[in-house]
C-alpha cells in the first residue's frame, strides 16, 4: 500500500501572518505535532486527520487554483511524505511555503521552498525545542517568527535574534498572542530596543474573529 499523508484540512484563504499577510493562499494543514504549546490555537490538528496520497492533495490544490501554497500543521515535518509534497509543489510552479516549529532537521527540504520557522518562546512551555542547526539553513527568502505572550518572551526573542544575528539572515517577525499581549505594548518594546523586525498581527483572526478553523 502506498504511503499516505494524514491531512487535517485543505482550504483557500488569505495568508494571515508573515511577509505575505493579506495574499491569497491555499493551506494544507497536516495532522500531528511533536510539541504541546500551552497557547496552541490549532490543537484540533494534533490528532484529527484523514489519509490522502500526495497525488490527491495536489489534485485538490489544482481545484483551488491558487499559485501560493502553505504546508502547515500541527507540525508537518513529523510526516515522512511532507518533503516529497513540498518538492512536488515547487516543481509544479507553486510558491511553496512550509510553516514549522523548527524542532526537526530542515536540511531535506527543497531549496525552492520558503521556510517559515516558529522559534518557541518561554510562555509556550517549549522554549528548548528549537534545533539550533536549522539556523544555519535559513536564507534571505525565509522567515523566523516569535509568538509572544509577555515581556519575558520579548526579552528571550531579543536575545536569540541578536545572538544569532537573525535579522541579517532573513525576515524576523514578532507576533503578540491575541488577548495576552497588546500590540501597542509590543510596538513600544520593538521601538525602544531599536529592533529591525516586523510586528505581525494575525490578520485572519481580525477578519474572522469567530472562526477557529481554516476558512
Amino acid at each position: 500500500m502506498a504511503e499516505m499523508l494524514k491531512v487535517n484540512e485543505i482550504f483557500l484563504s488569505l495568508q494571515g501572518e508573515g511577509t505575505r499577510a493579506g495574499l491569497p493562499c491555499s493551506f494544507v494543514r497536516l495532522a500531528g505535532c511533536n510539541l504541546r504549546c500551552k497557547w496552541c490555537d490549532t490543537a484540533y490538528a494534533w490528532t484529527d486527520g484523514q489519509e490522502m496520497s500526495v497525488e490527491n492533495v495536489l489534485h485538490r490544490l489544482e481545484e483551488l487554483a491558487c499559485p501560493r501554497v502553505e504546508v502547515t500543521g500541527g507540525e508537518p515535518m513529523i510526516q515522512p511524505l511532507t518533503v516529497e509534497l513540498l518538492g512536488r509543489l515547487a516543481e509544479g510552479g507553486y510558491e511553496a511555503l512550509l510553516e514549522t516549529n523548527g524542532s526537526i532537521d530542515l536540511a531535506p527540504v527543497d531549496s525552492r521552498v520558503v521556510k517559515i520557522v516558529d522559534f518557541k518562546c518561554p510562555s509556550s512551555g517549549q522554549a528548548e525545542s528549537f534545533l539550533r542547526s536549522n539556523i544555519d539553513l535559513l536564507t534571505p527568502r525565509d522567515e523566523v517568527k516569535f509568538v509572544l505572550a509577555d515581556s519575558e518572551d520579548f526579552d528571550f526573542a531579543v536575545d536569540v535574534i541578536r545572538r544569532h544575528d537573525l535579522c541579517a539572515r532573513c525576515a524576523v517577525i514578532l507576533s503578540p498572542i491575541l488577548g495576552r499581549l497588546a500590540p501597542a505594548n509590543l510596538a513600544a518594546w520593538i521601538l525602544n530596543e531599536k529592533m529591525d523586525v516586523r510586528l505581525g498581527l494575525q490578520l485572519h483572526k481580525i477578519i474572522w474573529p469567530d472562526r477557529d478553523r481554516g476558512v
